[in-house]
């Protein structure tokens, strides 16, 4: 039965060959801080822009939100540096409408998320906010109410298609939800593989309040997260839960007090990221594929594609370099080659 199996498996692994290139460390782009001074203020973009300084911890970036935001920095691509290099922060930047999905945020995050696919250079993306209170509110009502009937389909199927290339990245992925992550916002965190949550966080899929249903994968990918019955007691009740209660049912798989700083989770998502860095890049990608495909099938064509999965990992140089560096009892240097 598996033998049979098998050439379906890697027909399809064939078409995912791309998603199994080795990532290595990310371009170094320095880490900032923003001046005590200007913390929680209003102020222009210009001074915004003037109150950021090199951090002397070398942490990662440190978030701020304005109220007038220009349009090319509502999602700010971060390559971390040092001791984080080859993580990569997506950070939601739109505070003035709740880090809500436009048009343009949209049209953003499917540009970032195609760059990061085939950059060889990252091993994980975390997903974030740089808005304190908000992970992501869902679609932009405001903007939704002002297109025809006509536009509001090939939008939803916009949004659906960049949570569904998140979902699709080859490397792990984490959404850190420090704040509230309602309709399209927690649609994207189901896509990530990791979901870490605030206490004080809330989620939930609340479509029906609004005579629709979710619209970007959460009627297909809550009930894979949580199971069928409770996914859709969720969704028929549009019941909102806090982190507490989404740990509880299998959400997230983390939470955590919020901190001063509000970013308790983006902390405990970057911990989690630190720790997936030392290992073999490509076992990291083709581990994914094999998971996400396996799911999908049963279990004998599961166990077929995790063989074809394992093959692809044999002639890399990556795992010589492993078996020698245990050998040698020192840490492995892995070039994902």
């Amino acid at each position: 039965m598996a033998a049979a199996a098998a050439p379906g498996a890697l027909g399809t692994l064939q078409a995912s060959r791309a998603r199994l290139v080795a990532a290595c460390c990310a371009p170094p782009v320095p880490g900032w801080r923003l001046h005590r001074s200007l913390a929680g203020a209003r102020v222009s973009p210009a001074m915004w822009a003037r109150g950021w300084a090199p951090a002397a911890d070398g942490a990662a970036l440190r978030r701020g939100y304005s109220s007038e935001v220009k349009s090319e920095d509502e999602l700010r691509v971060r390559y971390l540096e040092e001791e984080n290099r080859g993580i990569v922060v997506l950070g939601i930047n739109r505070a003035y409408a709740k880090n809500s999905f436009s048009k343009n945020l949209v049209k953003m995050f499917s540009k970032a998320v195609d760059a990061l696919k085939s950059d060889k250079k990252v091993r994980t993306v975390i997903v974030r906010s740089e808005v304190p209170g908000i992970f992501c509110a869902g679609a932009d009502l405001k903007e939704r109410v002002k297109m025809n009937p006509s536009e509001v389909g090939p939008f939803v199927s916009k949004i659906r298609a960049v949570i569904n290339e998140m979902a699709n990245l080859p490397v792990p992925t984490i959404a850190a939800i420090d704040g509230l992550a309602l309709g399209g916002g927690l649609e994207l965190a189901l896509a990530c593989d990791i979901r870490v949550a605030a206490s004080s966080a809330k989620m939930g899929l609340v479509e029906t309040k609004l005579a629709i249903i979710p619209g970007g994968g959460g009627t297909q990918r809550l009930p894979r997260a949580i199971g069928m019955s409770l996914a859709k007691e969720l969704i028929f009740s549009a019941r909102v839960l806090d982190g507490q209660e989404a740990k509880a049912v299998g959400l997230v798989s983390h939470v955590l007090e919020q901190n001063q700083e509000g970013d308790a989770a983006y902390r405990k998502a970057l911990d989690l990221a630190r720790e997936f860095l030392p290992q073999g890049p490509v076992a990291m990608r083709v581990a994914k594929l094999a998971i996400n495909q396996g799911m999908e099938v049963d279990l004998v064509t599961g166990l077929a594609i995790e063989e074809a999965c394992y093959a692809q990992t044999i002639p890399t140089k990556d795992r010589l370099e492993g078996l020698l560096a245990f050998k040698e009892k020192r840490s492995p240097r892995y070039k994902g080659e």
